[in-house]
């Protein structure tokens, strides 16, 4: 019988992961894998993880949101383990797998990880640290990593909502330098987003993002009048394109420089980033992921009935 190291955290999405379990186990068994689980603590090095990692393993099943998907992808990356992953989302923010297709129901995202092949996805790298849907820096960026984890279990992604007021009086213009091929910016910002997904916080930013193009979709919020930004907040609310707005920039690049003096700090998929200067990198088809669905294609695995008559 095939193995999958299945690593999970008991915390996400308010524990949601814990009555799943056994559904888990029963449908990997139907497709004559075994599942080896791991459970995420902050008693344990997450890398202790991949003790027994070997070619018995035929991929990694990971159970938790963009933060939890991130440590373990930089984990791998360090110790030089190159299995598929597939993603169970069950985080307060599951941003990168929404943009992968993956569905929300633990039983349909199982079976459509286990009926596909693994895909070459890009891979973001910020200095020394990996991340698979975001890197920002700038006002608010910080919110995932001084938000009480008992706060997010309790009130989900109101939480975020709640922080971000409080920030509100520390709003101010942030002096920065972008340099890429590309683009050169320097001048003042307010927020600095660097996509290798779609979406941060469920709003589709970078809707010129592709999966495998080896290129990062930059978006940089300029300094501007309240009056200039109402309306822009109102376009990224709706998922309005951006293109026509004088107070963004947006740009796709492989490589670029941040340098800044300001006391700010960066954020990676909800995690602390690496401190300035910055040099971001695209690092094309940088991991194998199962389960992909982005162009959401109608098929059986998406009709929940056909699921459940497959299970029976």
């Amino acid at each position: 019988m095939k193995k999958v190291k299945f690593i999970y955290n008991p915390y996400s999405g308010e524990n949601s992961i814990i009555s799943e379990l056994d559904s888990i186990v029963k449908i990997h068994q139907k497709y004559n894998y075994s599942i080896v689980p791991y459970r995420i603590s902050m008693e344990y090095d997450l890398s202790k993880a991949f003790d027994d990692i070997d070619e018995s393993f035929s991929y990694i099943l990971v159970a938790g949101g963009d933060g939890t998907l991130d440590n373990i992808v930089n984990h791998m990356r360090n110790l030089n383990i190159n299995k598929p992953i597939g993603v169970l989302p069950v985080g307060t923010a599951n941003d990168f797998a929404k943009y992968l297709g993956i569905p929300q129901d633990v039983e349909e995202a199982c079976i459509q990880i286990l009926n596909s092949k693994p895909k070459g996805v890009d891979l973001g790298k910020v200095n020394d640290k990996y991340f698979l849907n975001v890197a920002s820096t700038g006002l608010f960026t910080d919110i995932s990593q001084k938000t009480d984890v008992n706060l997010k279990n309790s009130l989900g992604k109101l939480a975020y909502y709640v922080k971000g007021i409080e920030q509100i009086p520390n709003f101010r213009k942030l002096k920065v330098k972008v340099t890429s091929e590309e683009v050169t910016y320097d001048g003042d910002m307010y927020l600095m987003l660097v996509f290798n997904g779609q979406t941060a916080g469920n709003l589709k930013l970078a809707y010129k993002a592709e999966i495998d193009d080896g290129l990062l979709d930059v978006i940089v919020i300029k300094a501007a009048t309240i009056r200039d930004m109402i309306p822009l907040f109102i376009k990224m609310i709706r998922g309005d394109h951006l293109e026509d707005t004088t107070s963004i920039l947006y740009f796709k690049t492989n490589n670029l420089q941040v340098e800044t003096e300001e006391n700010i700090v960066t954020d990676i998929d909800g995690e602390r980033g690496p401190d300035f200067p910055l040099t971001i990198e695209c690092i094309k088809e940088g991991i194998q992921i199962l389960g992909i669905d982005i162009n959401e294609e109608k098929n059986s695995l998406k009709k929940p009935g056909l699921i459940r008559a497959r299970l029976k």
